[in-house]
């Protein structure tokens, strides 16, 4: 009996990996459609006051995805002094900790050198995921009691009563973050004459 329960747990794990790497697949396509179909005017356009520009949303995903990764895997990010100089953003960092009023002042410098970035970014998710053993899901990331930079965000809610699991991390700072600010990119691209992502 034992040993069918430990099966039964292990193709669940399976399964949820499975759609976890497809949907993550799905999501980093629409980014790379989105970019596709904007020019850097576009990105940087300034809308008005309390409006955050596309290259707000688009530099912050790739930004705290790289630094996500960091704390499901124990890697570096990519994200240097070397990459500031060739994306030369406006603000160097994702500005989680920053406010609107700061952050509609975001501008991506070098368009293709911030597409560079991302596609990096990507696939080193991507390839986390291809390598990733069904088991990892459940291991914990942050256990409880969840620090103050944590407690108060989206993953914080999700979290069980051990605390963040590679699961709950990979939904929530790069899954469900990265619909997120879609939506917001999906919205701005309106204001600036071209249409949404999907139907």
């Amino acid at each position: 009996m034992p040993d069918e329960v430990a099966t039964q747990v292990d193709g669940s794990a399976g399964l949820v990996l499975d759609s976890l790497r497809r949907r993550m697949r799905a999501l980093f396509s629409l980014y790379e459609d989105a970019v596709a179909t904007m020019e850097l005017e576009q990105v940087n356009h300034f809308e008005r006051e309390g409006v955050l520009p596309i290259a707000f949303s688009l530099f912050h995903i790739v930004n705290m995805v790289d630094g996500s990764l960091m704390m499901l895997t124990g890697e570096a990010p990519l994200w240097n002094d070397e990459w500031e100089a060739r994306v030369q953003p406006s603000i160097g960092d994702h500005g989680k900790h920053r406010t609107v009023e700061e952050m509609v002042h975001q501008r991506i410098g070098n368009y293709d050198e911030f597409q560079a970035y991302m596609s990096a970014v990507f696939a080193r998710v991507e390839s986390w995921l291809a390598n990733l053993e069904p088991s990892e899901l459940t291991r914990v990331v942050i256990p409880r009691p969840l620090p103050d930079f944590v407690a108060s965000t989206y993953s914080a809610r999700v979290a069980g009563e051990q605390g963040i699991t590679v699961l709950d991390g990979a939904e929530c700072w790069i899954y469900q973050h990265g619909l997120r600010h879609m939506g917001e990119i999906e919205l701005a691209r309106g204001l600036v004459g071209l249409g949404g992502m999907t139907s």
